[in-house]
């Protein structure tokens, strides 16, 4: 039931550290606006901008730019944008397979830069259908160990989220990743609050069904290039299913620190 994702583990330290940035702001707000547009303006009916909100607000965006987008998104607000959802395949180096989701006002914007990141950074785009068929969608909460009143066990979670549709969890070490069916995240994370169980994000993501390992040469070139497309403001996310084992992901900590 239990694994452990490298590859999640650094993607949910490198979210910290963007979040710190401010370089997650405009993304999360985007994510509240397309969702009050799609849903209606109200969490309490729309569960996707329910865990939108909880998500910008774990990451300290300010409650009037939360406010601004949730106004915007169901029109009582001027000034919304019509976004549209897009996705670009890659192949990374060392045959990794990347998944580039863009939520974008401007296609052609979009493709050139994406593709301008990808091709300055190693990588090519690939054929329509050859990378998404290495993913899966699926349902992903993180919960974070250290709650306020405890800390929280993997059986904790287990227990919590298994008659929900909790299909595997995954230690990220500072939290629990737990997987479900894509249909299944909003029982999944509604039942981790009726356990008094706090989560930091519940999203439908692209996990990969069989993972790529790579040195320590590959790795870095792949978290270069994963960089520089989240750096794009049109890139909602990026998915990958790089495999960094655990001695390469110390050794480039270690050139890092």
């Amino acid at each position: 039931m239990s694994g452990h994702s490298k590859w999640a583990t650094t993607k949910h330290k490198k979210a910290a550290i963007d979040a710190k940035r401010g370089k997650l702001f405009a993304k999360l707000i985007k994510n509240i606006e397309v969702a009050a547009k799609q849903g209606g303006g109200d969490p309490a009916g729309n569960p996707t901008l329910y865990d939108a909100i909880q998500k910008a607000k774990k990451s300290s965006v300010p409650n009037k730019n939360i406010d601004s987008a949730l106004k915007r998104g169901s029109g009582a607000e001027s000034g919304g944008i019509d976004y549209k959802t897009i996705s670009y395949e890659v192949y990374g180096p060392q045959g990794v397979a990347i998944l580039v989701e863009c939520l974008t006002d401007n296609t052609n914007r979009a493709a050139m830069e994406v593709r301008t990141a990808v091709t300055r950074n190693g990588g090519t785009m690939a054929d329509p259908g050859s990378v998404s068929r290495l993913f899966t969608r699926k349902g992903v909460v993180v919960v974070p160990k250290s709650q306020e009143d405890r800390e929280v066990t993997e059986d904790d979670v287990l227990e919590a989220t298994l008659d929900a549709g909790a299909e595997e969890v995954n230690d990220l070490e500072e939290a629990f990743q737990v997987q479900s069916e894509a249909t299944d995240v909003v029982a999944v994370r509604t039942a981790l609050q009726d356990a008094g169980i706090d989560y930091d994000s519940a999203d439908v993501e692209f996990v990969a069904s069989l993972e790529i390992p790579v040195d320590a040469d590959g790795a870095g070139k792949v978290m270069h290039l994963v960089d520089a497309l989240e750096d794009l403001d049109d890139v909602q996310d990026v998915f990958t299913n790089v495999d960094i084992p655990a001695d390469v992901l110390a050794e480039l900590e270690a050139a890092d620190a």
